[in-house]
């Protein structure tokens, strides 16, 4: 059996599939073995290995019969355990609802089954979606694809590491404050947080619910349009957009932001990916974005505010069943004042503001995704150099709040590894609705480089 996986897009599968090289059968198969090769790194909380054999030989048997559900038409497809699923559990990461039964599919899994989707299981994450580690007390801790001993990210760690290891074509994961894009960074592969409200969370359990997001991870640019334009219900975005012209982009750069606070691995990455782009071209335009002093704090309170009203009741009735980190963000969010959350919201307006200004004059905004790669698990600070360190916390926003508070898109997409071969991400900011013009980027910048090809 080949690892078809591993080496092809969805479409590039797809026409294998229609020219009778391969069946739905070898794909499910290649998934499910990927999976259970890969069991010690908690990359899932559920595993439908029966459902989806069975579904293989179902939809082989509509392909050759001519009956063709779409661009997705038996590809192995996981979802991040906050999406609801009407078959198994989804348990939201908590045991609380380890038993939980959902109604209905999610309207973004609708969708997917709709174009053609399998689904082999549902990931791990983070409890309740509100972490960025993935270290689960109740379902296992997520360990990174490569270095064990390092985190995955959150809290669609499960998700990453599926995508990672090639296990699926594509895994959903949700991002509040950056869930889906650190997971990318720290993983190697390539996600996008789609514009706020351009993708529905209907049948999705709330983080903070004037933040949240669904999208998808895959392992390449490409995947991840016909993911979103499936997600988004967007028919006339199947057509996948042309890579950017590089010698006609202006690729704007945060002044006294974009390259500071980092780890020199990084920076040095983040460079070489700017003279490469000028190589090919591209103009670099330095670009200013005020309140960024700010902005990090004011994430911080409508991300604590909102799941603490989210699980207000819960914490009540259930606390000793919560994780000991999430139930003391929770409480902590409890005490915040309402004048704090009014506050941080009408900055977020004026924010909302001052990031569209900041397009005027370019195309896409590119930062590093993080400012240090993957941690050790357990760790609460990192080093970033000369002995300085930073939280894990505020380093996972400090470029992520942009994107989290202004609700405009935001890709990762990998750009190399640093000196111990840990995954380093860059994040491509575009206006709001203009996915496509980060696609095109990446495609562009995927185009001259292999780092997406790169596996642990």
């Amino acid at each position: 059996m080949g690892e078809y996986l591993g080496t092809n897009t969805i479409r590039q599968l797809g026409m294998l599939l229609r020219v009778g090289e391969i069946t739905v059968q070898d794909l499910i198969s290649e998934s499910l073995s990927s999976i259970r090769q890969g069991e010690d790194l908690k990359a899932f909380i559920s595993v439908f290995d029966q459902e989806a054999t069975n579904a293989a030989v179902a939809y082989q048997s509509l392909l050759v019969n001519g009956y063709d559900l779409g661009p997705l038409h038996g590809m192995p497809i996981a979802i991040k355990d906050n999406i609801d699923y009407a078959y198994g559990s989804t348990t939201y990461g908590s045991s609380i609802f380890r038993d939980h039964k959902a109604a209905e599919d999610a309207t973004v899994v609708k969708r997917l089954k709709a174009a053609g989707a399998i689904i082999v299981g549902k990931t791990n994450l983070h409890e309740f979606a509100w972490g960025g580690t993935t270290s689960n007390p109740h379902y296992g801790v997520a360990r990174n694809p490569w270095n064990k001993e390092r985190i995955p990210a959150g809290s669609s760690g499960g998700s990453g590491i599926a995508v990672a290891k090639r296990m699926v074509c594509s895994a959903l994961g949700t991002d509040t404050g950056g869930s889906i894009r650190l997971p990318s960074a720290m993983d190697g592969v390539c996600g996008i947080r789609p514009t706020l409200g351009d993708t529905s969370i209907d049948g999705i359990f709330p983080v903070a619910w004037s933040m949240d997001t669904v999208g998808p991870l895959c392992s390449n640019a490409e995947d991840v349009e016909l993911m979103f334009s499936i997600m988004s219900g967007r028919s006339e975005t199947l057509t996948p957009t042309a890579p950017a012209d590089l010698s006609r982009l202006r690729i704007g750069i945060i002044e006294d932001y974009s390259l500071e606070g980092l780890q020199p691995d990084v920076r040095n990455a983040f460079k070489t990916m700017l003279g490469l782009c000028e190589s090919k071209g591209a103009t670099i335009v330095p670009v200013r974005l005020q309140g960024l002093d700010e902005v990090v704090d004011a994430q911080l309170v409508v991300d604590a505010v909102e799941p603490s009203a989210v699980h207000y009741r819960l914490i009540k009735e259930r606390a000793d069943d919560y994780g000991k980190d999430v139930l003391s963000r929770l409480l902590a969010g409890c005490a915040i004042t309402g004048v704090e959350y009014v506050q941080a919201q009408r900055f977020r307006e004026h924010f909302r503001k001052l990031v569209a200004e900041m397009f005027k004059t370019v195309d896409v905004v590119l930062t590093p995704t993080l400012p240090f790669t993957a941690p050790r698990i357990g760790s609460t600070a990192v080093e970033i150099e000369n002995g300085k360190s930073v939280s894990a916390l505020s380093g996972n926003m400090r470029y992520t709040a942009i994107p989290s508070m202004s609700g405009i898109p935001a890709m990762s997409v990998p750009i190399g590894r640093d000196a111990e071969g840990l995954p380093i991400g860059m994040q491509i900011m575009a206006p709001a609705h203009r996915e496509d013009l980060a696609f095109s980027f990446a495609k562009a910048y995927q185009g001259i480089t292999e780092f997406h090809l790169e596996r642990p």
